[in-house]
């Protein structure tokens, strides 16, 4: 069974659960959220795959899941990358937030999530398993859809997204 991280508010790591237990318990975990863009700035999204035990068939950023116990965050978003979109990058962790999401059918999301971004620029492999569809939007396409239509869109991605808004305007697109 799949265990995730339990911490308290300042990501120090109190136990471990299994998956979803935590989510039926709304316990705090560890989580990561993956950003990548191309050498044109534009930001890669998933749609999640129609079977996720939660949020299917929403759109969302480019990778995200949980770190095993024991693994770095930033060795796990790799990990799920390449499982998820079919290629690597290297990422840098930019900040984490924590949220909290009840959806309907009685599991709650309760997460630490540290956000991490990449540059690419080659062919994406997603896995159908995780990914119903993948495209890649301009910052401003992104914002005005979130915009308009708010349910197309996960909880944590709305969250996110104009924290990532802003740092992207910080700092300019850099390819790898």
């Amino acid at each position: 069974m799949e265990q995730v991280i339990l911490v308290n508010e300042q990501d120090e790591v109190v136990g471990t659960m299994e998956k979803m237990e935590a989510h039926q318990k709304a316990a705090l975990h560890r989580a990561f959220s993956v950003f990548i863009f191309n050498d044109r700035g534009e930001m890669l999204l998933q749609q999640r795959a129609l079977n996720k035990y939660h949020s299917p068939g929403l759109w969302t950023n480019s990778c995200c899941s949980h770190p095993r116990p024991g693994e770095d965050t930033t060795e796990a978003a790799s990990r799920r990358l390449e499982e998820e979109m079919g290629f690597t990058t290297a990422l840098q962790e930019i900040f984490s937030f924590i949220y909290r999401a009840d959806f309907d059918n009685g599991l709650t999301e309760h997460e630490l999530d540290h956000v991490l971004v990449g540059y690419y620029k080659g062919p994406v492999q997603p896995n159908k398993q995780e990914v119903n569809d993948q495209v890649w939007w301009p910052m401003q396409h992104i914002e005005t859809s979130i915009a308009q239509e708010p349910e197309k869109f996960t909880v944590w991605f709305r969250i996110a997204f104009p924290k990532i808004k802003a740092w992207r305007a910080e700092h300019p697109v850099e390819a790898s």
